[in-house]
């Protein structure tokens, strides 16, 4: 085993993608083992948009080169964009970089008083890099990105409450992941021209994001720090920071704010004296990208992923093909999918081979059967991450993990 785990390898040791020339460098296609993973984190994103208030909304991945012009997309990432197809309009159709145009335009289709705002968009939407064959690998480097991403519209005085909001629930899925935050960066802006926006605007935000964190992060114990010009030139933001397997730190998560395409796509609501107001966007990633997550979650835990996230939860392992022996595996198999966990039997070969094969896997457990646990109704379970061995009745085996499984337990308790 390398020292520091490879995505690629456990990638395909553990059935997560593939990749094909005849599709194309930069574009992983989710074997099952990987679409298990994401449809999961995919589940997980929902539940904490929904909970948040967010609404669920779907947008086309193509949309006319004038509304990234308009966005400004055009004019600052024109290079990492894909040509446009054209359409014969004169206005060819360009494959999004980015998702928030389209949620603008959702945010204008309808006049909006101050008493509407916060308006908060969630969409796991597909965008577009057009990354060089030279760059792109794996997972952690593609050219279609599946994005968890919201996008709220606030008033400013709403602004630290949606951070706040935002930021809590980042905390809470990377906890569920498993995952440790190393600090967090407040990313604001330097003294150069290159920023949108007026300054004192700048300064308002930057305060905010700060208060935010002082409320959010600094009772969980997490350090933070100011990072100057290190923010997106539309506004300031907090990124969530993690240390890779080789020591590299990455951005997983995000919380931006967007003072740019409110003005550029002339967003608006009714103030309460009956004036217009601007709303803020803001920019809110809580799982992120699935291609770069999961990539993470698969260095950073070795393939042990958290036990809900396994692609393989249980690995049924009959000690021989008695016939008791395979009627009690079947009898195991069928309970257990019927509890929805994700159940693999290991029939064939020496018992020491098959055990062996579930563990290049990183099935996350080992259940045996035998005469004995045939006879009894029984299974002798092995947890490989915590070292444990149990022989449990497999009615208390399939509640056991069927409780980690629905509760997003990082382990099953077997003792």
């Amino acid at each position: 085993m390398n020292a520091h785990p490879d995505h690629r390898d456990l990638g395909r040791a553990m059935n997560i993608f593939t990749s094909s020339p005849l599709v194309g460098s930069g574009l992983p296609l989710w074997l099952p083992g990987g679409a298990a993973m994401r449809y999961e984190l995919e589940c997980l994103a929902r539940e904490i948009a929904r909970r948040d208030g967010c609404q669920p909304v779907y947008s086309p991945v193509l949309g006319k080169r004038s509304l990234f012009e308009r966005s400004g997309h055009w004019h600052k990432f024109a290079d990492d964009m894909f040509p446009p197809l054209d359409d014969g309009s004169g206005d060819p159709l360009v494959l999004r970089p980015a998702n928030c145009p389209h949620h603008a335009q959702l945010y204008a289709s309808q006049p909006r008083s101050h008493r509407d705002l916060p308006v908060r968009y969630h969409e796991l939407a597909a965008m577009f890099r057009a990354e060089r064959s030279g760059v792109v690998t794996g997972m952690s480097r593609v050219r279609q990105i599946n994005l968890d991403d919201t996008h709220v519209f606030a008033r400013p005085d709403q602004v630290g409450e949606e951070v706040r909001r935002a930021l809590s629930s980042v905390l809470e899925v990377f906890g569920l992941l498993g995952l440790d935050v190393d600090h967090v960066r407040l990313s604001g802006r330097d003294d150069s021209d290159r920023w949108l926006g007026d300054i004192r605007q700048w300064e308002d935000a930057e305060r905010q994001l700060g208060s935010a964190l002082e409320e959010v992060a600094s009772p969980a114990g997490l350090s933070w720090r100011h990072a100057v010009g290190e923010a997106a030139f539309y506004g300031p933001k907090l990124d969530v920071q993690f240390v890779s397997p080789v020591g590299e730190e990455q951005t997983l998560a995000t919380v931006q704010l967007d003072f740019n395409q409110p003005e550029r796509f002339g967003l608006e609501y009714v103030t309460a004296d009956g004036g217009r107001g601007r709303p803020v966007m803001i920019h809110r990633g809580t799982v992120g990208a699935m291609e770069r997550i999961v990539a993470f979650l698969l260095e950073a835990h070795d393939g042990r992923v958290p036990f809900w996230l396994a692609p393989v939860q249980v690995c049924l392992l009959p000690v021989s093909a008695e016939e008791d022996v395979s009627r009690a595996v079947e009898a195991a198999h069928r309970e257990l999918e019927a509890a929805g966990l994700r159940v693999h039997v290991e029939p064939d070969g020496s018992l020491g081979n098959r055990i062996r094969l579930a563990r290049g896997r990183r099935d996350a457990l080992e259940a045996v059967v035998g005469s004995a646990e045939a006879r009894d109704g029984q299974v002798t379970v092995t947890d490989p991450v915590q070292g444990s061995r149990e022989t449990l009745a497999v009615p208390e085996f399939v509640s056991r993990a069927a409780a980690a499984a629905r509760d997003r337990g990082l382990r099953i308790c077997l003792p």
